[in-house]
């Protein structure tokens, strides 16, 4: 069997999220400079590349400012309607044909867009070609047109979230699956390549930490990713999930929560390293895992290479790791 790339749980890993979209056509070259970044990233010891997920945009792009639709206060979407947003699973094979050690995650999928055995065929397909470096970030998504789009009912986005989640685990865990449910029914079922990880591919469960959100993370999560007002203090929202798992009788070692690093900037506007790395130390001990930064990054594998090494240098230092 081959060699699953893994972060461990308890290790702190350091993501970035090189944008898959684009408020236009990006002209010559088009998006060779994803794959550039990826093997630079790869080379300077990134642990995780992460990238976003819109099927299709509407033309009502205010709603992501708006909580009660699920967006967040103040939120602006990045591109127009007419933007170009590459699918992520697409993308992220891609970067698996081109690199060795990052680990890939999705920030966040739509999941409850795709049908969900041939979404488990695709995430394990990839989860094997990739030598087990996938994990998948996933939520409701804010955006209305996007599920009636897809003739997917919007109101019941949440159910029907879960559902994907617990038909994928099941196809992976069992040799002959059965599954009965909303518009769903099957059983002596297989379906393989299964998963190189043990448990299936890592479901990160993003959201506010209402009640139907800290339930599927309880039932379905290896990982939350925050949103909204709780982005701002994860460590918080990490002890109510400590309770939740420990009342649906999980253990919470090994669970992972991601938050970002602030980036410093010094003279020039360029990044000081060693004050953007200087909060990790706490937000290690906090519980956080994944810590993302946000980066301007250029667009040929060398410069990435060198633009990243320091940080990573610096990002694993600061966090305690050996190497």
């Amino acid at each position: 069997m081959p060699k699953v790339h893994s972060v461990d749980a308890v290790t702190p890993a350091l993501s970035i999220q090189p944008v898959n979209f684009s408020a236009k056509d990006p002209g010559v070259g088009g998006w060779r400079f994803l794959m550039e970044q990826a093997k630079g990233a790869d080379a300077a010891g990134i642990d995780r590349l992460v990238v976003s997920d819109h099927v299709i945009l509407g033309e009502n792009l205010e709603a992501y400012g708006d909580p009660k639709t699920g967006g967040m206060t103040g939120g602006v979407q990045p591109t127009g309607p007419d933007g170009h947003w590459l699918d992520p699973l697409v993308v992220l094979s891609m970067w698996a044909a081109v690199t060795t050690h990052t680990r890939f995650m999705t920030g966040i999928l739509i999941a409850a867009l795709r049908r969900p055995a041939t979404l488990a065929k695709q995430l394990s397909t990839l989860e094997v070609l990739s030598e087990g470096r996938l994990e998948i970030g996933v939520g409701v998504g804010w955006q209305r047109e996007e599920y009636e789009a897809n003739g997917v009912e919007y109101e019941g986005r949440g159910k029907l979230l879960d559902q994907t989640l617990e038909i994928c685990q099941t196809l992976w865990r069992d040799e002959s699956a059965a599954y009965r449910g909303d518009g769903v029914a099957f059983e002596k079922i297989h379906l393989n390549p299964k998963p190189l990880q043990p448990c299936g591919v890592p479901f990160w469960i993003s959201g506010r930490l209402n009640k139907n959100v800290l339930r599927r993370i309880a039932r379905f999560g290896s990982g939350w990713i925050p949103w909204g007002e709780d982005a701002m203090n994860p460590v918080a929202g990490l002890a109510q999930i400590r309770e939740a798992l420990e009342a649906a009788g999980r253990d919470a070692k090994g669970f992972q929560v991601q938050s970002y690093i602030p980036v410093a900037t010094g003279a020039g506007g360029k990044i000081d390293v060693e004050k953007t790395m200087s909060v990790v130390p706490a937000m290690v001990e906090g519980g956080i895992t994944d810590h993302r930064i946000t980066l301007d990054l250029p667009k040929e594998q060398a410069a990435v290479e060198d633009y990243l090494a320091p940080l990573v240098e610096s990002f694993r230092k600061a966090a305690g790791r050996r190497g």
